[in-house]
This record gives C-alpha cells, sequence and structure tokens, in this order.
C-alpha cells in the first residue's frame, strides 16, 4: 500500500464514498428460474416512456480477433464502444479514464441507465468508455447475429475470458492512440458487468487501478453460496411488503396447476395473462411469473425507472397493492395478473403479451448459461416460489439439447477463484 499513488488512492475512495449517496450501477436481470426459462423482458421496454436521461457519446470501432487465445487465423470482427471526452482532464494531466464493462445487452442500453458514471466524470475530470460486449449489440462476429449464433462452433468464442480480453485490447489501444498511458483506469459494472469488472481488475491489474461493481454475483457458482439465497430474498422484499401478497403469490401456483388439469385449462390461463398465443404448458407462464417477480425485487428503485420496463417508484409496493385491494370477486389468478402488469405492462399499451420477445438482444446469454455461467439456484420451502432443488442433470439435459454442450460448473471457480 505504501507504493501505491497517493492520487490514485484517493481517486478511489472519492468515487466509493460517492456511490454511498448517487444511485447504484443498473443491474441487467442476470438471474433466471431454477428451470431455466428464457428472459421475458417484454416488447415494450423498447421504448423511453419515462425519459430516461440520453448522455452524449460518439460511437467508435475496432477490429477485434475473435480468439484472443491462438493463433488459428479466424475471422475479426467490429467492437462497438461509446465514449464521452467532454469532460476529460487530458493525457498531459493524467486524467482518469472510467469504462464500463459491458453487459449481456445492447450497450447503448446499459450506457442510457447506468446514471453513476455520468453523474461522477466530471468532478474527477474522466474519459467516459462504455465497451459493447462481444456477441451482442452491433459487436457480432461473422457479419450478423444470425451468422454468429448458428450454432456451438459459432458461438464457441462467446466466453468471459474473450470479453476481457476484448477490453484489455481495447484500453491499451484507446490509451496508446490518445497518448494516454499514464492516465489510471477504474472499471464499472452492474450484475454481469460488475462481475467482469471484478475479475478483470483480478486478472488484468496492470489495466485498471480498481473496479466498482454493482449487484455482481460473483460467488453464485457450485457450492459457494446456498443455492436458495436469492429467491429467500426475492421473496423477502414481498413479504416485507405486505404478508397477505406473499401469501397469494404463494398460493397462486396451486391455482394454476388445477386450472392446467381442466380441458380448456391452457386456453383459460392464456386468456387471463394475455398472451399472444396459447400456452404450451403452465412451465411458460410460471417462468414468466418468477421473472417478473425476479426483476421487481431487482430493480425496487424508490423512484421510477425503466432500465428493465417502465415501472413505478417502490414497484413492489405497487404489486401487492393491486394484489391485496382487488375489488370482492376477483380470481386469486386475475388478481396475480394484475400485480405482475405493474411490470409487464405499467403503461397499460400492450395488448398481449409475447414469451419469445427479447428487446435487449440478450438471448446470447442462454448460451453463456449453459457453458460456463453456470449459477446454481434453488426455492426453499420458506420462499413464495414452489419448492425446487437444483438439479444439475436436468440443466446438462437441457443445455444438450438446446446447444449440444455439456456446462462446465467448476470452471468459473477455476478460473477465477470464489472458494476460500
Amino acid at each position: 500500500m505504501a507504493d501505491f499513488p497517493v492520487a490514485i488512492l484517493s481517486l478511489l475512495i472519492s468515487i466509493a464514498l460517492l456511490s454511498l449517496s448517487l444511485p447504484t450501477l443498473g443491474s441487467s436481470g442476470l438471474y433466471r428460474s431454477p428451470k431455466f426459462p428464457s428472459r421475458f423482458l417484454g416488447k415494450f421496454s423498447r421504448s423511453n416512456p419515462l425519459g430516461a436521461p440520453l448522455y452524449p457519446y460518439k460511437i467508435r470501432y475496432l477490429d477485434q480477433d475473435l480468439d484472443h487465445f491462438s493463433f488459428s487465423g479466424l475471422p475479426k470482427f467490429r467492437q462497438r464502444y461509446l465514449i464521452n471526452t467532454q469532460h476529460w482532464a487530458g493525457p498531459h494531466q493524467q486524467g482518469p479514464i472510467f469504462v464500463y464493462c459491458g453487459n449481456e445487452g445492447d450497450i447503448e442500453w446499459f450506457a442510457a441507465n447506468t446514471g453513476f458514471i455520468w453523474e461522477v466524470a466530471p468532478r474527477f475530470r474522466a474519459m467516459i468508455v462504455f465497451p459493447e460486449h462481444r456477441y451482442y449489440g452491433e459487436s457480432m462476429p461473422y457479419g450478423s447475429r444470425e451468422e454468429a449464433y448458428k450454432n456451438a462452433t459459432t458461438l464457441a468464442h462467446l466466453t468471459a475470458e474473450q470479453a476481457l480480453a476484448d477490453f484489455a485490447v481495447l484500453i491499451t489501444d484507446l490509451k496508446r492512440n490518445s497518448s494516454a498511458q499514464a492516465s489510471p483506469v477504474v472499471l464499472f459494472g452492474g450484475s454481469y458487468g460488475g462481475m467482469l469488472a471484478a475479475w478483470m481488475r483480478l486478472k488484468y491489474p496492470h489495466i485498471a487501478v480498481g473496479a466498482f461493481a454493482s449487484s455482481a454475483p460473483i460467488l453464485q457458482f457450485e457450492d459457494v453460496v446456498p443455492p436458495e439465497t436469492f429467491y429467500d430474498i426475492v421473496s423477502n422484499d414481498f413479504r416485507r411488503e405486505s404478508v397477505s401478497c406473499f401469501n397469494a403469490i404463494r398460493d397462486s401456483w396451486n391455482a394454476i396447476e388445477s386450472e392446467v388439469q381442466k380441458a380448456n385449462g391452457l386456453s383459460y390461463l392464456t386468456e387471463t395473462f394475455r398472451f399472444c398465443r396459447k400456452l404450451e404448458s403452465a412451465d411458460d407462464l410460471s417462468d414468466w411469473l418468477y421473472s417478473a417477480y425476479s426483476y421487481l425485487a431487482m430493480a425496487d428503485y424508490p423512484y421510477p425507472a425503466d432500465f428493465l420496463m417502465p415501472m413505478p417508484g417502490n414497484p413492489i409496493k405497487e404489486v401487492c397493492r393491486k394484489i391485496d385491494n382487488s375489488p370482492d370477486g376477483t380470481s386469486l389468478l386475475q388478481r396475480i395478473f394484475e400485480g405482475v402488469s405493474v411490470y409487464y405492462n405499467y403503461t397499460g399499451t400492450v395488448e398481449c403479451f409475447d414469451l419469445d420477445d427479447d428487446p435487449h438482444g440478450m438471448n446470447g446469454w442462454d448460451w453463456q448459461a449453459c457453458t460456463e455461467m453456470l449459477m446454481p439456484l434453488s426455492f426453499s420451502n420458506i420462499s413464495m416460489f414452489p419448492a425446487y432443488d437444483y438439479n444439475y442433470t436436468a440443466e446438462e439435459e437441457r443445455c444438450l439439447e438446446s446447444f449440444h454442450v455439456k456446462p462446465r460448473p467448476t470452471w468459473i471457480t477455476t478460473e477465477f477463484g470464489g472458494h476460500v
């Protein structure tokens, strides 16, 4: 510590103190249900009805190696990145460079919802850079999303290690071209991006002097933490708001199963929850609900926000108000629908819901979750979800069916650590 530059130490401490008083970095909704559903963000999240701030930046591109760890001669791809030098002190004053580690989605989406960096950068006269994660947004290998996502061979280089190498190459190139080799780099990230920020600081300590990882589940692997932890926390968020709301959600799973047993049960559920096409199974509906409750807990901000979906401040309070205060005679499932509509349709403009929608281009995460990002999750008996034990065998079978690959459940802790 004695050899650590005082100016850099002061920079990191100052940013850390500011982080306690400013809005947190956005979380990308990294978690999924234990039964491995698709993401359900809903098509209305494409718009910006609540007026999230739009920040100024220039869009640039850098040609990157598809495989940083071999000499196989694979084609390069164009990595997009966003840059703002409006407040940068410049290389002669060693102005810092703030880099957000892009998540599993379009980088402009994250730039529009990561206000913390934009708010603190002027105070530190910092450059702001948002590099996009490979295989997301416009940073597609093989020229298009269709080609990049074609099969396990074309997806093979969608890994955290390759993404970190992209960031390292981009930062090094940017500093060299800006004559800013002496400028300190501080990494930022939320959710998976926060994991990348922490891991990059670990793997590339000569590239960055520090990292701020918000809502980064770096310990959600193997048996580092109990698999039921996340969904117990989600459940407690609802229980704290309203015990009756918690109980209604808990009872709804049996009500769904009861409907499915009826002759026209799936048709009734499709109509009740206003899906655009008929449900094929109760699991489709359950996964849709799991996702809503999880994202509500992760984005339960005290102010209106539209990072995942347009939502009011304290959205869980509003969900439970809808569930608890429904008119007499309202069925349990109708009350549940009214509650989750706070997440899926707060603006009231969506006529029906599409289970296959992926507005932010995050389907690549399904591949990552089937290869190295294997996060054991389960539902405990004290949660508001139906009890479910983590089943690696079922997850492996799903990945073999979807991508013809077997997950490597111990790779992340081998590569980045986690066990004491």
